[in-house]
């Protein structure tokens, strides 16, 4: 026997099964929309994990390639590690997710989302972030929940709630919002320059319609809901603070974090940790306990100078931006190349530009999206915090900032038909200090114009962080976070946009939601910075795309074909594309509907493989003129090959104006001679002729 429990969501029905699958774990959902199917899963451990001062939480999103009736592809044809898709999901169940445990807690807790069945009508990521919040809302595990999450679409003018996935690709928005009773909670937006106007409209019915699910899920909890475990707290003693305080005062420990130099800061707060160690050098319970004590207490010094007295750790006024600097073309050779800093953050994006056959192949449970054109790779390697650590490759969080960097430049990319490149950027980050994403977007968006590359728009990225009260009207909106201010702050607001509009947002917080009017200023205050960013630092830099390619970068030219006569480019067995490759030495990309791209570094040879191909695909008429090469010598005449795969005969008595009696006598192989289409002769065979060619 199981629970079943049905409700109407944006036009489609959402059922909840219960106590049917998974009944060993602290929570199960098997949640249905449309035909989508999920099993969401909430287990956590009996006692808490030793040695972290962290809440050790995992969040799985784990997409079957057979919810989509498909066999992963691969030698092993089984699923892999995580695809990007499934990360970024990952990381949008976490957000919103994290905050709403209890601070002290430290018991392991695994989420996990099993996607069985994909409707395409029905967007699994939307039944995932759902069914999470409800197996841990009717779970023992400690909660301070539930949240809901609803998408919203923007096509043809129109909001569309919990979009299809092909309407999700195709509109103008990309919008998840997850919210508490009272707040909103998390925000993951990509949008094609939305007014923010607009953008806040779509924030807030999103929210209306999470009220409804929320309702949903406490009438589930209040009906078979597991009470609340205890759990041992990891809280620091108040009397430890007290103890602390005896020994640093915050007079001290305020002098020790507010300067604007990141190592300045360590070395003080190193030389504090030494002297409490010493302090505490016979209290085992202290010591065990005493890096988590210091953080706090840093925090509530930060939180309380900016929040009371309006003073941020570096000097700077509330809506100040760090010092900027912005510069192109700094690594020579490359396709193109900008640098971004501001304060000490410091990225250094590269931009490849390369042919449409490399772009990136995409094995998902999205059959709309099979590839990709523009991939942006971040980097973020140890050095840059001034740490020792070997590279194992990009984690979740690099995987995270590539993507929302990403998608703030999508929608200002040009067309493959207006640009038929495929298009790599990675940024390096140099330091880092806070908010390297959105300094990604602005090196980003520099080096795709150093690259020639012509964007729609200039597209730049700020952050804002916020410092609340004991009351929800008690809060302070930072512009320009740096690391100290989103480590011991409340929220990570990050914005990027054109002067049109937002583009992208992704919004992190450490409490319990946010309130319309945080939101509004933050969005506010975002425009105002990144207009400021572009107008007196980017554009400074460089103002508007290159008009060309630079010499290093390959140059792609593209015609369209019939594309009955594609057979007739590649030939038997690819014989005559890869005879004009070889002559060439240029790269060919044909589509089904016969858009040819020609790529490659000489214009020359460029325009030849073309005129080639443009010879192969076109009919023989009468009076064109052509030109060709002596390849065979017969008896009666001599053929003359104009493009690999395309000959044609010039008969003896055509060859000269005089009567000759052998072809060789003036002809040899190899000769180049220009020929005059004759039309059909008697026999219905096209004919050419040497001595009718007009000498102008």
């Amino acid at each position: 026997m199981y629970k079943s429990y049905s409700m109407e969501l944006a036009g489609r029905t959402l059922t909840v099964d219960i106590g049917r699958v998974a009944a060993q774990a602290n929570g199960a959902v098997f949640i249905k929309y449309g035909d989508t199917t999920v099993l969401s899963t909430a287990t956590a451990s009996d006692k808490p994990r030793d040695g972290v001062d962290f809440f050790p939480l995992s969040v799985e999103f784990e997409e079957k390639m057979y919810s989509v009736g498909k066999i992963p592809g691969g030698f092993n044809k089984r699923e892999g590690k995580a695809s990007e898709n499934a990360i970024l999901t990952d990381r949008v169940i976490d957000r919103p997710m994290r905050p709403l445990f209890p601070k002290d807690y430290r018991n392991d807790v695994t989420l996990n989302n099993l996607v069985m069945s994909v409707d395409p009508e029905c967007r699994p990521e939307i039944v995932a972030m759902i069914g999470t919040a409800l197996a841990v809302h009717i779970s023992d595990i400690p909660f301070d929940g539930p949240c809901a999450m609803t998408q919203m679409g923007l096509v043809d003018g129109e909001f569309i709630v919990n979009p299809s996935q092909k309407q999700w690709d195709e509109g103008d928005l990309q919008l998840t919002v997850a919210s508490t009773k009272e707040k909103v909670i998390m925000i993951e937006a990509g949008a094609n320059e939305i007014p923010e106007d607009q953008m806040l409209e779509a924030i807030y019915k999103c929210h209306d319609i999470n009220q409804t699910v929320i309702a949903f899920m406490d009438q589930i909890r209040d009906e078979i809901g597991k009470p609340k475990h205890e759990y041992e707290s990891c809280a620091i003693p108040e009397q430890m603070f007290e103890d602390i305080k005896k020994i640093v005062t915050p007079e001290q420990m305020e002098e020790a974090v507010f300067t604007d130099e990141k190592q300045k800061r360590e070395e003080n707060i190193r030389a504090i940790t030494e002297q409490l160690e010493e302090a505490f050098a016979d209290n085992e319970e202290y010591l065990a306990v005493l890096g988590e004590a210091i953080y706090q207490y840093q925090k509530k010094t930060v939180r309380k100078m900016i929040l009371k007295d309006h003073k941020r750790p570096d000097g700077r006024a509330i809506n100040q931006i760090r010092p900027l600097a912005a510069e192109v073309d700094l690594i020579p050779r490359v396709h193109g190349s900008a640098m971004f800093t501001r304060g000490q953050t410091q990225i250094c994006d590269v931009v490849t530009l390369a042919p449409l056959s490399e772009l990136q192949k995409i094995d998902g449970l999205d059959a709309n999206i099979t590839t990709k054109r523009y991939m942006h790779h971040y980097n973020f390697p140890a050095y840059s915090v001034g740490e020792t650590k070997v590279s194992r490759g990009p984690g979740r969080r690099e995987i995270g900032h590539g993507a929302l960097a990403e998608k703030a430049l999508v929608p200002v990319l040009p067309s493959v038909e207006e640009f038929p490149y495929t298009i790599r950027a990675v940024s390096e980050t140099f330091e880092s200090n806070g908010s390297t994403s959105m300094a990604s977007t602005c090196a980003s968006c520099m080096s795709l114009m150093a690259a020639g590359v012509p964007i729609k728009a200039m597209v730049a990225g700020i952050s804002c962080g916020l410092v609340t009260g004991d009351t929800d009207d008690d809060f302070l909106v930072l512009t320009d976070i740096q690391g100290l201010e989103d480590f011991f702050g409340d929220m990570d607001f990050k914005v990027t946009g054109t002067h049109k509009g937002i583009t992208a947002i992704q919004m992190d917080i450490k409490i319990h939601g946010l309130t319309r009017p945080i939101v509004e200023e933050a969005i506010a205050r975002t425009r105002e910075a990144r207009l400021y960013i572009m107008d007196e630092v980017m554009s400074k830099a460089i103002a508007e795309p290159r008009k060309e390619v630079n010499e290093w970068a390959p140059k792609i030219e593209q015609i369209t074909i019939d594309p009955s006569k594609i057979g007739d480019v590649v030939g038997q067995k690819g014989k005559t594309i890869n005879e004009i490759i070889d002559r060439t030495g240029v790269k060919i990309d044909i589509t089904d509907d016969g858009a040819v791209s020609v790529c490659g570094t000489d214009k020359e040879m460029i325009a030849k493989a073309i005129d080639m191909i443009k010879i192969i695909t076109t009919d023989f008429e009468q009076g064109q003129i052509l030109e060709g090469t002596v390849v065979s010598i017969k008896e009666f005449g001599a053929f003359i090959e104009f493009a690999p795969g395309k000959e044609g005969m010039v008969h003896i008595s055509k060859i000269a104006n005089e009567r000759i009696n052998r072809v060789e006598d003036v002809l040899t192989l190899g000769d180049k001679v220009k020929v005059v289409c004759l039309g059909k002769d008697k026999m219905g065979r096209i004919s050419f002729s040497m001595k009718d060619v007009k000498e102008d």
